[in-house]
């Protein structure tokens, strides 16, 4: 160890003795920063090619390249068959493929420092990879792989049962996510109304060729949008008609989403009470979806401080009047591509829940009668833009706003035509959208001790 120290110190002597033949105090004359052209912005290109696959792709010059592949394969897609189908599919990415082992997968994508994640909601499954630009080729191979040539070995399959089991008991723990569940669940009669979750009863039912066949049916090029960060179109283009073609087609057809209102209560000895009221909202990216965006920040959609209270929003300032009791309530707003839901979440203490729900509700009642300003209509109009600019400044929201216009319309909104759209919402769309809400069929779920929670036909 002695004489290492001692060579070091020796090879930074005679760097210095070769630095004293130039003044310390001027500039290096011999290296100069090589001047390069500026690189020319690229706009988001969006292809469909004849198999029906939707490509699109930013090239942001980027070292870090990202890609993801969206497919119409969520839980809205399973029957009373293979319910869950869609979770445990979420849990088998990485299980062994026809090309690859779950090994060899694992140690692949690490060994070259990317990544490969699995997300899904009601409508989509996302499989994307992030890996740097000179080993994109290498790593879309496995993406390829867990998406087109699966095979679900019955002996891999029977391991995830208690990752399935863990993630049941973590969302039964979360009241919010019960009771969004159960909202759905009771709103509509199929379709939307399947749950994110594989229902207990079917946990270690799915068997693999539930999975084999829900994959050939759903896992199409018609039903698919691949999407890249960082890469060129022609990349990805390459890809779509090459190793994608083996999943050529439409796929199975799609039943639309019906919806019937009800009621759903879990009752447990919870002192907060969590109660959903809904009624049906606007389908995704349709002028009314936006008006019930706007309409959602004029009552309130959470608080905008870390750790604050939501004191700014009509419907926090209305209940606060009639009641004097602690609660938290907002506006509840979600979008599909054929239906929608909006409404009210309110968490209260069991004694005080139905003054809560009332007074949340004769809130938007005052909308709906016109009981709303110019300016808190500009006001909400600013904090939906301010939300939706904010989501896309990191790639992770970029790629996700990215594919899902692609998947949905096959083409792509500039940010700036999604703020005209919003700003064309005027404050008559908000009233009739308050209305609609009003004087539709309502949906409720509800949970905690329910003995002062009104029921649906009561509000």
């Amino acid at each position: 160890m002695r004489g290492i120290r001692s060579l070091n110190n020796l090879q930074k002597r005679c760097y210095a003795a070769a630095r004293r033949s130039g003044a310390l105090t001027e500039p290096l004359t011999s290296s100069k920063p090589s001047a390069a052209p500026p690189l020319p912005p690229q706009n988001v290109q969006v292809s469909k090619l004849p198999n029906g696959l939707v490509i699109a792709s930013l090239e942001n010059y980027s070292p870090l390249s990202r890609v993801g592949l969206f497919v119409k394969a969520g839980s809205r897609y399973e029957t009373l068959e293979n319910q869950g189908v869609s979770h445990v599919l979420r849990l088998a990415a990485n299980l062994t493929t026809k090309g690859a082992s779950a090994f060899k997968i694992c140690r692949g994508v690490e060994a070259l420092g990317g990544s490969l994640s699995v997300t899904s909601s009601r409508e989509t499954t996302v499989y994307s990879v992030d890996c740097l630009r000179d080993h994109l080729d290498t790593v879309m191979e496995y993406l390829v792989n867990v998406t087109t040539a699966q095979e679900f070995r019955p002996w891999e399959v029977s391991e995830l049962v208690p990752r399935l089991k863990i993630d049941n008991a973590l969302a039964r723990e979360c009241p919010q996510i019960g009771v969004i569940e159960k909202l759905h669940q009771a709103a509509y009669k199929n379709a939307l109304s399947n749950s994110l979750y594989c229902p207990d009863y079917m946990v270690g039912a799915i068997s693999s060729d539930q999975l084999q066949s829900f994959v050939e049916d759903t896992f199409t090029t018609g039903r698919m949008a691949l999407v890249g960060l960082g890469v060129k179109h022609s990349v990805l283009r390459q890809v779509g008609e090459g190793l994608l073609s083996a999943r050529r087609g439409a796929g199975a057809p799609v039943a639309k989403a019906l919806y019937r209102g009800g009621e759903l209560r879990v009752q447990n000895n919870d002192g907060l009470v969590h109660a959903l009221i809904a009624s049906e909202g606007g389908v995704m990216g349709s002028g009314e979806a936006n008006a019930f965006s706007v309409l959602q920040r004029v009552l309130g959609a959470g608080p905008h401080v870390k750790r604050g209270a939501n004191i700014t929003s009509k419907m926090s300032q209305g209940i606060a009047k009639a009641t004097a009791q602690p609660f938290d309530a907002t506006a509840f707003n979600a979008s599909y591509s054929d239906s929608g839901l909006f409404g009210i979440y309110t968490i209260a203490q069991a004694d005080s829940a139905g003054e809560v729900i009332n007074a949340a509700i004769a809130q938007v009642k005052a909308v709906s009668e016109g009981n709303v300003s110019e300016a808190d209509v500009s006001r909400a109009k600013t904090q939906v833009k301010t939300e939706y600019l904010m989501s896309i400044e990191n790639s992770d929201g970029l790629l996700e706003e990215i594919g899902a216009q692609a998947l949905t319309t096959a083409s792509y909104q500039l940010p700036d035509a999604v703020l005209q759209t919003i700003d064309a919402v005027a404050l008559s769309d908000v009233v009739q959208a308050a209305k609609k809400f009003v004087d539709g069929k309502k949906t409720m779920a509800a949970s905690g001790h329910l003995k002062n929670t009104p029921f649906v036909d009561e509000v």
